[in-house]
């Protein structure tokens, strides 16, 4: 670490600091945001009091921004799990400032992502047909539903990620309730730290249960995206059809994930004043990795799109055509850009690689795998196999107030989440000369 972290009491203050009091331009941001998914929660209680109508969803296109939108959340929450389980369980030094705010996206990503299937269900007050209990008519859920498939996997994946974001936080919350705080702030680290002493013997049982986590954990990340990608691919859709889903669907979710990482850090890092402790080398690691992330992501790219052509069958050619050069042309070739052009040059290049670039590189790729997830979804369904059958799709009010509230609602859960909790594990500093 830097030279001016010369104590573990001095990186304590640092990283308490934040928690306590409330800047003007925090409480805006605070404000902004929940105004936000105030109007995204009005939205959402038109199209439930109005009908499902009210959102763009029309014949052929049954699927659009809510499936999109559920696909992104759930690619971008593989931050937290695969980034902080690898280093953890491959012991990277680097990984120390890192790690938390990685699992914090991928709760609050996963809590965002797991609504979108409720919100397109139409008819919420329904949900309970999802979930696999026996009943008096001893009706089961259809099991061949993807609606079924993708609630037992993120609740599994929910409940995992939790835990895992949970154990490192005890320590901290432990010194929190003994001198870092006071009030109600006392009395919820007091509860959240189970009794937390601090013996050898919590320590040893406290880092097995976090490799534990982290071991199943990744296990879970993959079969959880792998479980979205069957969603289409066991459809009969033009370029749906695919085995290449699976790991296609796995590798953009961590190129989004560490896109996510990376901006998520470059913010903290500028607004808590933590710039001795995520470096410029946390910025250059993980940059290197959203390069190779987007050269594995155009290989898959160029594989998907790559056999269609060479395939030729009527069907998937006229969906082809209509990404490659007709309506969704703009859209494609735009992906390509965000996706691979922009990272590749400015991380590429050694001397172009620095914080600034990093984040412009972020941006670009959280909009592309956006822009990836809506060309998936909308050009198949509007040109279906029967000619006679394709249509077009525009999304209306409802459906794009929803899709900025839940930018604004990643956003309001950090801002809560990094008032309440340190943002960075203090106890991994511990080794720090007391001198």
């Amino acid at each position: 670490m830097a030279t001016a972290l010369d104590t573990y009491d001095k990186v304590r203050d640092d990283l308490w600091r934040p928690l306590n009091g409330a800047s003007s331009r925090y409480i805006a941001a605070v404000l902004l945001t929940a105004a936000l998914v105030a109007w995204g929660l009005f939205a959402w209680g038109y199209q439930i009091r109005t009908g499902i109508g009210v959102a763009g969803i029309r014949r052929p296109v049954m699927w659009a921004f809510y499936i999109v939108n559920f696909v992104f959340w759930i690619g971008i929450s593989h931050a937290g799990t695969l980034i902080s389980a690898i280093l953890r369980l491959t012991h990277a030094g680097w990984r120390k400032p890192v790690t938390r705010a990685a699992e914090a996206i991928t709760v609050f990503a996963l809590m965002i992502g797991a609504l979108f299937p409720l919100i397109h269900l139409g008819r919420v007050w329904l949900f309970y047909w999802l979930l696999p209990y026996p009943n008096e008519r001893l009706l089961w859920p259809n099991f061949r539903s993807p609606l079924l498939w993708d609630l037992t996997a993120i609740f599994t994946y929910l409940t995992g990620s939790m835990i895992y974001l949970y154990l490192p936080l005890i320590p901290d919350l432990a010194e929190l309730a003994a001198r870092g705080s006071n009030g109600w702030r006392r009395r919820l680290y007091r509860l959240l730290s189970l009794g937390w002493t601090g013996s050898d013997r919590e320590w040893h049982a406290l880092e097995r249960a976090m490799k534990l986590m982290a071991g199943i954990i990744l296990a879970v990340a993959v079969s959880v995206h792998t479980v979205v990608a069957w969603d289409f691919a066991m459809a009969l859709a033009p370029m749906w059809h695919s085995t290449i889903f699976g790991p296609y669907f796995v590798v953009g979710a961590i190129f989004s994930g560490i896109a996510a990482l990376l901006l998520v850090m470059a913010i903290i890092r500028k607004a808590m004043g933590l710039e001795s402790y995520l470096e410029p080398k946390h910025f250059d690691n993980l940059s290197k990795l959203l390069l190779l992330m987007s050269l594995l992501w155009l290989y898959f790219t160029v594989n998907e799109n790559l056999t269609v052509w060479y395939g030729n069958e009527t069907e998937e050619m006229n969906v082809f055509g209509a990404r490659t050069r007709g309506p969704y042309a703009f859209l494609f070739w735009a992906m390509v850009t965000l996706n691979f052009v922009v990272p590749f040059v400015l991380l590429g290049i050694r001397r172009l690689r620095n914080i600034r670039t990093a984040t412009i590189s972020a941006l670009a790729v959280l909009a592309g795998m956006w822009l990836e997830r809506y060309l998936i979804v909308v050009p198949t369904l509007a040109t279906p196999r029967l000619p006679a059958a394709w249509g077009g799709y525009q999304p209306t009010w409802v459906e794009i107030s929803i899709t900025t509230a839940t930018f604004a609602a990643m956003a309001l859960l950090y801002l809560l989440f990094s008032k309440l909790f340190p943002i960075i594990a203090i106890w991994e500093y511990k080794h720090v000369s007391e001198g």
